[in-house]
């Protein structure tokens, strides 16, 4: 006797990830978009060309394939948006440290608070799970 597994349509799957308010899953369709980012960031780990993204910023993003979103994102330092570009968290975290910025202090601009609002919501145990959990359904 089979069991004959229903078969999931993978972008379907995926796309529901979407309706989940202040997430962004980092998928292989992210991780595609944001390659060059991601690179970018990574090559931040060399002192040298940490040294010359922060002499001319725009000059070095520009050394980069990566879309004018991404750049843009990257001199705002707007850490969703370079995430909605593909960018990953651990690898931004390169360039949060660039910047002599705790990774702690990144969370918490990503959420809207300061990074002392932000260690005190983990101290207190985290965000409720109650809430908005569903942009389709509203709740």
């Amino acid at each position: 006797m089979t069991d004959k597994k229903e078969r999931i349509d993978i972008h379907s799957y995926l796309a529901a990830f979407d309706d989940i308010p202040g997430t962004r899953v980092f998928t292989a369709k992210r991780a595609r978009q944001g390659y060059h980012l991601n690179q970018f960031a990574m090559s931040l780990m060399k002192e040298e060309n940490r040294k010359r993204f922060l002499a001319d910023e725009k000059a070095y993003l520009d050394e980069w394939d990566m879309s004018e979103a991404a750049k843009q994102a990257v001199l705002a330092r707007d850490y969703n948006a370079m995430i909605d570009e593909g960018g990953n968290v651990y690898f931004l975290s390169k360039l949060f440290s660039t910047d002599g910025k705790s990774f702690q202090f990144a969370a918490g601009s990503m959420t809207g608070m300061t990074q002392e609002e932000y260690a005190q919501m983990m101290i207190e145990g985290g965000r409720s799970p109650e809430g908005v959990r569903s942009i389709k359904g509203g709740f």
